[in-house]
This record gives structure tokens, C-alpha cells and sequence, in this order.
């Protein structure tokens, strides 16, 4: 494994635990997952694509107001949410990472049934909210399986934008036998077996400090469900059009020790500094007061902010996917999901309409040319592409921050990027993203930057 990144969140080997957890009973007993009614309701299936990915979002007034609301209420205006109303009553949340019990007043809303264009193997819920302090969301799932039996609830985030009130987190050890939660992944455990997720639903719990007015927003609530085969190699596409996009270029490595804290500070830090550099050249910045924690003889502290409002602190690391396109809305007027693509063609779309986007891979030192370096899990930036067709990266994984721009070769980048399957350097089968993404774009975007969104599946 490289200085980049963690390794892969999901087991290297096909084998899953098959325990029921005692954590999701013990959750719903201590009153984080609230004992809120379980309401079938509409189905949404309106703008799932085809092919091996499905991403399915609620944005819009009447979306908020086709869910089912127990103490929420929808929010009009140019960007609709989801806010609390009367709260439904209150429960104590005991935060297994600072010892601390607390009370919350707290009130839930359940999407319509979405029923997956593409029975998915894996699922991966993001949003993007507002969370004043004293505030907190929580995220979860529930799907039926392909034979028509259901899933538990299963929490995909307890998640804040701070970390005064509660410390944002993952949830492990929830599995009914048949699929699992890896951090902030539905996967089936043995797609061998033919067994889908066909439908899913999500739950939001908005959670305030008792007595209070303050109340949580939520302005956007998707989930991707894919079936992407087992493959070692993908169909290579062809070049099209060359653009580079001018993205603020910030290296991972000149981080290093920094905060350990946080995963060990920079040399683990891949996800939230690409994110970063995707944020700013949307024009998202920090104030000095915000950036005021870190120490000044810091370079690029905004850096070091972003490392810690992404830390998983059951994760134990900065690189939770849902988390970083969070993050990323916490900034004015930006959105950000987490998704799967099909090819280059794809992000070739996206970087002809100005959208630059963060990828996940794994490769071998000698799988791409120029990297210097191998990695059981890193995220860069793909900034454009070369009159040859080859990636224009921001790669974090620098030594400095002028070094970050890199041209990868297409061919090379696309495989590492787009399998599921590889050889790791003891020559065993590990895993690969499949394609994963991050795409941060703006609330309002143009039309132009909808058109390619839309072609991608995201709406």
C-alpha cells in the first residue's frame, strides 16, 4: 500500500460475515435509530438510467413533500429541504466516541420506495445538508431483496458538519447474512447467488438540542445502486474531445504529520485534499477564523480543515465517500454526490461542461506509468485530457503542491479505475472501486452543466 490512502473499506476476500449485529438492535434500544413507522408509500422511479448503474436523488419541494413526514416539514425556495417541524419526541444518544450520552429532540422522514433500474450489488447513500451547531442527521437504508424478503434498517452515516455536538461516524458490524454494511456500502454478500437489491428506501432522523428552535436542512438525499460485473480489464473507449480545467493544485504530502489525529495526518489525506481542490475551483473558501484551529506555519491549512470535517471516527480515516461530498455542500451554493461512471467518455462529458471529478483506484506501482507509487485505495482529481485522450490529473499523492498536475496514460487509467478485480503485490485477488466517483457541481448549475450531469445519471 502506498502513503495515500487507506486500503479498501470492503475485505480483500469473498467472505462476509453472516451474524446478524448485535450493534443495529442495540441502536434501535439506546434510541439512535428511532422506533419510527415503516411506511411502504409511492414508488420513485422517475430519471434511473440504465445500464450497470443506478443513482436516484430527492431535491425538489415536491419530493420532500411526497415522502413521508413525521415531525418534518419541507422547505420551498431556490434550493429546497427537508427541516424539523414539531419534533416527535426526544431519546439519548450515547456517542461511542467520546463516552458521552446526550438528549435530542428529533423528528424523521421516509423517501418513497425507488425501485432500482438496475438490481444493485452494492449501495451507496450521500446527501448534502445543513447543520448548525446542535444539530445532527442520521442516514439509513432499507431494501428488498430480488426474492422479495427485506433488509434491516441499516444506518449509512450519523453525520455532522462540526464535531462539538457529536463525532461523525460510520457504523460497523450490521449484517443480516445476506448483505453488509462496509462503511458506506450496501454490498451483497455473495452476488454469486443471483440475490439483488431491488427497491430501497431512506430514512432521514433530524436530530436538535432539546428546546430549541434550531433545526437541520437537508437539500438533497440520493443513493447509487450498481451491478458492475467481475472483470480484471474494461473495454478501452475512444479519445474525445481535449480540455484542461484550471483546478487549484494541493499535494497530501507536505501534510504529513500534521494531525494524526486525523488519520495519521497527510499521508492519508487523498480524499479530503482532491476534495479540496475541487471545492475552490468551484470558489469555495475559508475564512481565517475557520482556518484559525490550525497551526499558521501550516501551508494550505485549508487542507488540514478538510481532513478533519470528513474524519470517520469509526472509519478512523478521512476517506468515507458520503462524508466527502458532504463536506463539499457545506460550502455556499455546491452539491456534491457520490457515483459511479461507466467509462472516460463519461468524464469527458463532464470536463466539456467545466465538471472536473474525483476518482477511487488501486493499482501496482508498474499498472500506471509516471505515479511512482502503488496503492490498495487512492482518490485524485481528473482536471481534463490531453489531444491523445490521455487523464490530466491533480494527483495529491506529490511532493509538492506545483508537482500535483500529472498526465496519466488513458489506457492505463481507465483500466485501474473502472475494474473490480486485480492483482495485489503478493499476486492475490483484491478488490477495485469499479468506476467510483465524486462529482461537486453547483446548486444552480447551467444548462449545459445539467445536460452532462443528466447524461451521467445525476439529476
Amino acid at each position: 500500500m502506498s502513503r495515500a490512502e487507506q486500503p479498501s473499506r470492503r475485505p480483500e476476500q469473498p467472505s462476509r460475515r453472516t451474524v446478524l449485529a448485535a450493534a443495529v438492535a442495540a441502536a434501535v434500544v439506546s434510541g439512535a435509530v428511532p422506533a419510527a413507522a415503516d411506511p411502504a408509500g409511492p414508488a420513485d422511479t422517475d430519471g434511473a438510467p440504465t445500464g450497470q448503474v443506478d443513482y436516484h436523488a430527492w431535491t425538489t419541494y415536491a419530493d420532500w413533500c411526497r415522502g413521508t413526514a413525521q415531525g418534518t416539514r419541507a422547505v420551498a425556495g431556490s434550493r429546497p429541504g427537508l427541516a424539523i417541524g414539531t419534533a416527535l419526541g426526544s431519546l439519548d444518544y450515547p456517542d461511542p466516541h467520546t463516552g458521552r450520552t446526550s438528549t435530542w429532540e428529533y423528528a424523521t422522514w421516509t423517501s418513497p420506495v425507488h425501485r432500482l433500474s438496475v438490481p444493485a450489488t452494492e449501495t451507496i447513500a450521500s446527501w448534502n445538508a445543513h447543520t448548525p451547531a446542535g444539530t445532527w442527521i442520521q442516514v439509513e437504508l432499507r431494501g428488498t431483496y430480488s426474492d422479495g424478503t427485506v433488509t434491516p434498517w441499516y444506518v449509512m452515516g450519523r453525520w455532522a458538519a462540526g464535531d462539538q455536538d457529536i463525532k461523525r461516524t460510520s457504523v460497523d458490524d450490521q449484517t443480516d447474512g445476506r448483505s453488509t454494511i462496509w462503511t458506506d456500502t450496501f454490498a451483497i454478500d455473495d452476488a454469486t447467488t443471483g440475490l439483488r437489491l431491488a427497491s430501497y428506501r431512506l430514512r432521514l432522523t433530524l436530530y436538535r438540542k432539546p428546546g430549541t428552535k434550531l433545526t437541520p436542512i437537508v437539500w438533497r438525499l440520493g443513493a447509487m445502486g450498481s451491478d458492475v460485473p467481475d472483470r480484471f480489464t474494461v473495454p478501452a473507449s475512444t479519445p474525445g474531445p481535449a480540455r484542461e480545467l484550471t483546478v487549484p493544485r494541493y499535494s497530501q504530502e507536505i501534510h504529513v504529520g500534521q494531525y494524526p489525529e486525523y488519520d495519521n495526518g497527510g499521508e492519508a489525506w487523498c480524499s479530503p485534499t482532491s476534495s479540496q481542490m475541487i471545492i475552490e475551483y468551484w470558489g469555495g473558501r475559508l475564512t481565517p477564523e475557520q482556518v484559525a484551529w490550525v497551526d499558521p506555519a501550516y501551508a494550505d491549512p485549508q487542507v488540514d480543515n478538510a481532513a478533519r470535517f470528513t474524519y470517520d471516527h469509526q472509519y478512523k480515516g478521512c476517506g468515507n465517500w458520503p462524508f466527502n461530498a458532504a463536506y463539499a455542500a457545506t460550502y455556499k451554493d455546491l452539491q456534491g454526490v457520490v457515483t459511479r461512471l461507466g467509462s472516460l467518455t463519461d468524464l469527458e462529458t463532464l470536463i466539456a461542461a467545466g465538471i472536473p471529478a474525483i476518482t477511487s483506484q488501486s493499482f501496482l506501482g508498474s499498472e500506471l506509468t509516471g505515479a511512482g507509487y502503488g496503492t490498495a485505495g487512492h482518490l485524485m482529481t481528473v482536471i481534463g485530457f490531453t489531444a491523445d485522450g490521455d487523464v490530466i490529473a491533480n494527483d495529491p499523492n506529490s511532493p509538492s503542491d506545483p508537482a500535483v498536475r500529472r498526465v496519466y496514460d488513458r489506457r492505463e487509467f481507465e483500466n485501474i479505475w473502472l475494474r473490480t478485480k486485480r492483482y495485489n503485490a503478493a499476486g492475490k485477488v483484491s478488490s477495485g472501486t469499479g468506476g467510483v466517483c465524486y462529482l461537486y457541481f453547483p446548486a444552480d448549475p447551467t444548462a449545459a452543466q445539467r445536460e452532462a450531469l443528466a447524461a451521467v445519471g445525476v439529476r
